[in-house]
């Protein structure tokens, strides 16, 4: 595996990442990122799992870790091969099982996906989509979206659906016009290492013009790492890169930042 970044300065306000997939690390490092984050001011996390086994295990870590609350859903590019294996229903109703967990606070990552799925199949991850959003609303859960070359599609299901009270637009890859869309509707921004990368200026264009409040930070780890470690394995000990990017952009104080996004990211999923 390729080495691991160093960690940057610690942040001085802590925050929360908000989207991370810790289980695609070895138990063993999971405990070491865990600790690594904490002591870089991330000390909470949210634990996505978005296929079956990962789901499960999600809802395993809760157990063991406190630092975590989780989030299940079927990832819409899982979704045509559940259909067509014929397993997409006992997939769903088991994700509907598991998203009673106390400790978990999110339906998702789920969505719509046009760049990795052909166009004959989007109707599936349509109708999962809904399926998704409709759980959330009846378990009163945070949705997480997966958006990825389909925002107006992404829009319109959620607006026809009636998005749940608190909807998180994970990984962000919109322009500043989509985050006014969203801002209108009430969405939070969650906003991944790309926000640093240098060819990424409409998504700091989205940054400035959403409202603060719905403004979160993650890592999507461990994948999007941020600059200047793009393309080496990401984790949570990271955000601090990722917010002071985004203080930068901005133009804010970095720990007042960092306390919004901290009360922001409680309002949506509670207390850890």
């Amino acid at each position: 595996m390729t080495r691991r970044p160093p960690a940057p300065e610690p942040l001085a306000v802590p925050v929360a990442d908000n989207h991370t997939h810790l289980d695609s690390e070895t138990e063993q490092d999971v405990e070491a990122l865990l600790a690594a984050a904490a002591a870089a001011g991330v000390p909470r996390s949210v634990q996505i799992g978005c296929d079956l086994p990962a789901a499960r295990w999600t809802v395993a870590a809760l157990d063991r870790y406190p630092q975590l609350l989780g989030g299940v859903a079927l990832h819409p590019n899982e979704v045509p091969d559940l259909v067509a294996a014929g397993e997409y229903d006992a997939a769903l109703a088991e994700i509907a099982a598991l998203a009673r967990h106390p400790r978990v606070r999110v339906v998702g990552e789920t969505g719509l996906d046009h760049f990795r799925t052909p166009p004959e199949q989007w109707h599936l991850q349509e109708e999962s989509f809904r399926a998704h959003i409709a759980l959330a609303k009846e378990l009163g859960l945070a949705l997480q979206i997966h958006d990825r070359d389909a925002h107006e599609d992404v829009l319109r299901v959620l607006a026809e659906e009636g998005a749940p009270d608190r909807t998180v637009f994970h990984c962000f890859s919109g322009d500043a016009a989509m985050a006014r869309v969203c801002a209108d509707a009430g969405y939070y921004l969650s906003f991944a290492g790309t926000v640093t990368f240098k060819n990424a200026g409409d998504l700091r264009e989205a940054l400035r013009v959403a409202p603060r409040d719905r403004v979160m930070v993650e890592t999507d780890a461990p994948y999007l790492t941020p600059v200047p470690h793009r393309g080496r394995p990401n984790a949570g000990y990271l955000v601090p890169l990722t917010v002071r990017s985004m203080a930068q952009t901005l133009g804010t104080d970095l720990d007042e930042l960092c306390a919004t996004i901290a009360a922001t990211t409680e309002a949506v999923y509670g207390p850890w």
